[in-house]
């Protein structure tokens, strides 16, 4: 009997499946993509309906050859790509080339890699779906074109080596625009008040100053409130109302690929990039004893929160003999659609409610652990009864004056008992230390009860600037927006962060001035490529494809005729608009004295002579030389000059202040001896990818020592460790902490943050 042959992305999801079927089927990757757009031109032929050429990627030769040879021997073909758009189009990839060997080719979708799942995706082949091949081919097209077009015109007007992208630049743009928001901010003042009051029982309780004469009170300095507080103390006051009623708060949807990536930023700090990767092995199997592989999780790329019946009945199962009937709702919940979701998959949910976490947690790294467990816990509360609370208002009347005290008493936990929802994203803190105290209500209080004022509370409040995205939010704001897809959150993200157009700090996006520069020229020349509602409504044109409503060529025409007009009128005058961006100086060129301008360069603006190219002198901008630190004591050991500061792609590091004379450079060193060999200095530097800090050794690669936190120069007072380092936290603020002992010292004074 023939063998038949499945093909599969990953190796590891090979294995996995293997387990599952009998000797009658070979299992073989394709290692993700074996076809993709070539690097050195457009590929796609605007002339004849937008045809596109794709190559095969280097070293997937090998690759092919073998499933061909497979191919060639197999009874049937079966091609078990993951279940998307990207996944269509890599099984299309692949039946194109094994096609002239065996015809006989079905398409399966494994939504969840167990052994059910396995088999039943077997016992329903399909063929490629060409509609979502064909959706997935318009999205490159678009991208490559908006790529191959654009990134030369921010190489002309901006530096070369810049790029620019279809969504990413939407995305940037959002980033930008809070930026400029928060720069254009203007911090204001105003206070609160808060009064003690007793009540005839003698039990107090807090309540705020909500309206004066009927309005929301406007307290905008000391000198008012100072006048409030005066005139307070003279009223006197009785309880005017007491609102007591139950509420309830239902448990949030099961995770979509969207509301994953929020959750584990939020809760486990983990990036977008990173969330996705460790999914995918979840999705793919992992070695649990005796089990051997095993998938753990359905498909991670879905924007559906749809459950399967079996699932919610092994849940419900569970609740009620693990919980007790009270967590229980008599029906199943069931979750809304939403507006732009395909529903092509289930939610993200565990394959197996036998797999708790505390059963696999051996088996699984920490942050595997940490990811599933976060998976289960959200799977299990959507189907748990609703949390329970008593909601309490209570209304103290004294003249024009109205003072509010509210509180929430829980009745029943609910879904509470396995899932909080309320964990703070960011600024969380710093929100509850600028907000107004509040106390436990009597309940003795009553209507009509004479309530004594014993103390006035004021504070004084600051307004607060837009708060910057971090990856969760934009992630959130894109969906909300109809920007991207599941397959698209995570790259849209890490894009605009490799291109150096925005910095992460503290878990927050800071839009670059180069990002900024970009981001302004791409918004004033080509206004429609970064609308975000034009953004949208490609999105949706996309998804007309994959559902057989449109037509490939119609959309991408819709797509390209206004964007080429466009591009086509900017491109013509791409030298003016970089003239215009390079500011002239009354400085002369210290080499040949010819006028020197201010042009963008890799790493900023930076002043360089107009004898350009017979005249190469550079200068870092007046501003940015007043900054330079010149290290004392320390001299430039060719030419005798100082050693300065220096910023460059790498890091900081020390140049001679004679340059460009002098070219002579040295690492940036922390003054520190490397713990680990005790001969090198610490040193700052920089990752290649991302351009994230680090210190490491001097003598690396003799000795790889390492560390993400800036190491400190003062010696630990518990364990005597030779240098603390310098940590930041949302709750301790700025920190210092032993490497050693973990001792942690929290002084005012310090301000460590790099």
């Amino acid at each position: 009997m023939e063998k038949s042959l499945i093909v599969v992305e990953s190796p590891a999801k090979a294995k996995t499946i293997n387990k599952y079927l009998g000797k009658e089927f070979t299992v073989e990757a394709s290692v993700g993509h074996i076809k993709n757009l070539p690097k050195s031109k457009m590929s796609v032929d605007v002339e004849k309906d937008f045809d596109v050429v794709y190559e095969t990627i280097g070293g997937k030769e090998d690759v092919i050859d073998k499933l061909r040879q497979k191919a060639g021997r197999a009874g049937t073909v079966y091609i078990a790509t993951d279940p998307d758009r990207e996944g269509e189009a890599i099984a299309a990839h692949i039946a194109d080339e094994i096609k002239d060997v065996n015809t006989n080719i079905r398409r399966v979708l494994f939504h969840e890699i167990t052994e059910s799942g396995v088999k039943e995706a077997m016992a329903h082949p399909h063929k490629i779906n060409r509609n979502l091949v064909m959706s997935q081919q318009a999205r490159r097209a678009m991208d490559r074109i908006v790529g191959y077009k654009v990134s030369p015109f921010i190489w002309k007007t901006v530096y070369y080596g810049l790029s620019a992208g279809r969504v990413q630049s939407v995305a940037l743009r959002l980033i930008c625009e809070k930026e400029e928001s928060i720069r254009a901010f203007v911090q204001q003042e105003y206070w609160s008040i808060t009064g003690e009051f007793r009540t005839s029982a003698d039990e107090t309780f807090l309540a705020k100053l909500v309206k004066i004469d009927g309005k929301d009170p406007r307290i905008p300095d000391e000198t008012t409130v100072n006048g409030y507080l005066s005139d307070l103390q003279t009223k006197k006051y009785e309880i005017a109302n007491v609102d007591r009623k139950s509420v309830r708060r239902n448990p949030p949807a099961p995770f979509i690929t969207s509301t994953l990536q929020q959750e584990a930023a939020r809760r486990l700090r983990f990036s977008a990039k990173r969330t996705m990767m460790l999914a995918q092995k979840l999705y793919e199997g992992q070695e649990l004893g005796e089990e051997g592989l095993t998938g753990l999780i359905t498909y991670m790329r879905t924007d559906s929160a749809r459950l399967s019946s079996e699932a919610v009945a092994q849940v419900r199962e569970y609740i009620y003999a693990n919980y007790g009937k009270e967590y229980l709702p008599k029906e199943p919940r069931l979750f809304k659609k939403g507006k732009a979701s395909q529903d092509a998959h289930e939610a993200i949910r565990p394959t197996s409610i036998k797999h708790t976490p505390k059963y696999v947690r051996k088996y699984l790294d920490k942050d595997l652990s940490l990811l599933y467990e976060l998976i289960w816990n959200r799977f299990l509360a959507c189907q748990m009864s609703p949390a329970e609370f008593e909601q309490v208002s209570v209304d103290v009347a004294g003249g024009e004056y109205l003072f509010r005290a509210a509180d929430q008493l829980p009745l029943f936990r609910g879904f509470l008992q396995v899932y909080d929802d309320m964990v703070e994203e960011n600024g969380g803190d710093a929100e509850k230390e600028d907000a107004d105290p509040v106390s436990k209500i009597p309940a003795s209080a009553a209507v009509g009860q004479h309530a004594q004022l014993t103390n006035l509370l004021p504070r004084q409040h600051f307004t607060k600037p837009p708060a910057r995205y971090t990856e969760s939010s934009l992630v959130k704001e894109l969906e909300s927006l109809g920007i991207g897809r599941p397959s698209t959150y995570a790259l849209i993200v890490s894009t605009v962060i490799d291109r150096k157009y925005v910095e992460q700090q503290d878990r927050k996006l800071f839009a670059t001035d180069l990002g900024l520069q970009v981001n302004k020229l791409l918004v004033k020349y080509f206004p429609e490529i970064v609308n975000v509602k034009f953004t949208a409504r490609m999105e949706e044109e996309l998804d007309t494809i994959a559902s057989g409503k449109e037509q490939y060529v119609k959309v991408m025409k819709d797509f390209y005729d206004p964007f080429i007009h466009a591009f086509e009128k900017v491109d013509k005058i791409a030298p003016t608009i970089k003239k215009s961006l390079q500011e002239t100086t009354d400085e002369p060129c210290d080499v040949c004295g010819k006028p020197m301008i201010i042009k963008w360069g890799r790493n900023g603006r930076f002043m360089a002579c107009t004898g350009y190219p017979s005249c190469k002198n550079t200068k870092p901008l007046p501003g940015d030389r007043e900054k330079m630190e010149h290290v004392v004591g320390m001299t430039c050991e060719l030419c005798g000059g100082e050693m300065v500061v220096k910023a460059g792609r790498f890091g900081t590091f020390l140049g001679c202040s004679n340059y460009p004379k002098c070219k002579n450079t040295k690492p940036m060193t922390t003054g520190i001896k490397c713990p680990k060999c005790k001969e090198g200095d610490l040193i700052e530097r920089k990752t290649k990818k991302r351009g994230r800090i680090f210190y490491g050794c001097s003598r690396y690669p003799e000795c790889d020592f390492a560390s993400w936190d800036r190491p400190v120069e003062e010696r630990c007072t518990s364990c005597g460790h030779s240098f603390l380092v310098a940590k930041y936290s949302q709750t301790k603020g700025d920190y210092l902490k032993c490497p050693e002992c973990k001792e942690e010292f929290v002084r005012e004074e310090v301000a460590v943050r790099a």
